[in-house]
């Protein structure tokens, strides 16, 4: 046989059998540390500017903790509270806030589950329609403010998230 054709035939199976393998691989988007450290760091700075002390949480889309940043007077309660209404938020794929709300029904059980904690101040971090993170704080005096300063760290990257390829 001739050494192209072979060449050619190996070249042609391996392109014909992409189809097949395709359905087998998932391509996702994942938050770089950065963009995670700037969200915080927006949070905290949001916070600050009104008189707060809190702690913010941004876990990936599994629910891992990917940074955490404390203020100087926030303890480590209000960490795990943002924490956990960050991972309210993975749970959901809606603000803890709209958790709380939509299922008030069987919210005393969620908040039962480790790590979980279904209260106003966890927010969705988006990429064209799709979760691929959540921020939490804690640590301002009532949820609502929790969320502004939350919704203010992901305004700060918006744009990023909105042009991200």
């Amino acid at each position: 046989m001739n050494k192209r054709f072979v060449i050619a035939i190996l070249c042609l199976s391996q392109w014909l059998a992409l189809p097949a393998v395709a359905g087998d691989v998932i391509t996702v988007k994942l938050m770089t540390l950065e963009l995670a450290r700037d969200i915080a760091a927006a949070a905290v700075d949001a916070c600050r500017k009104d008189g707060y002390q809190v702690s913010v949480v941004v876990v990936d889309r599994s629910g891992r903790i990917q940074i955490v940043m404390r203020d100087v007077f926030a303890n480590q309660y209000m960490t795990q509270l943002a924490q956990g209404k960050a991972n309210a938020v993975i749970l959901s794929g809606t603000s803890s806030g709209d958790l709380r709300r939509n299922r008030a029904d069987i919210a005393d059980e969620l908040n039962l589950l480790d790590d979980l904690l279904v209260l106003d101040g966890g927010l969705p971090i988006r990429l064209a329609g799709s979760v691929i993170g959540a921020v939490g704080v804690s640590g301002a005096p009532g949820g609502d403010k929790d969320a502004a300063c939350a919704q203010r760290g992901i305004d700060a990257v918006q744009e990023r998230l909105d042009f991200a390829d």
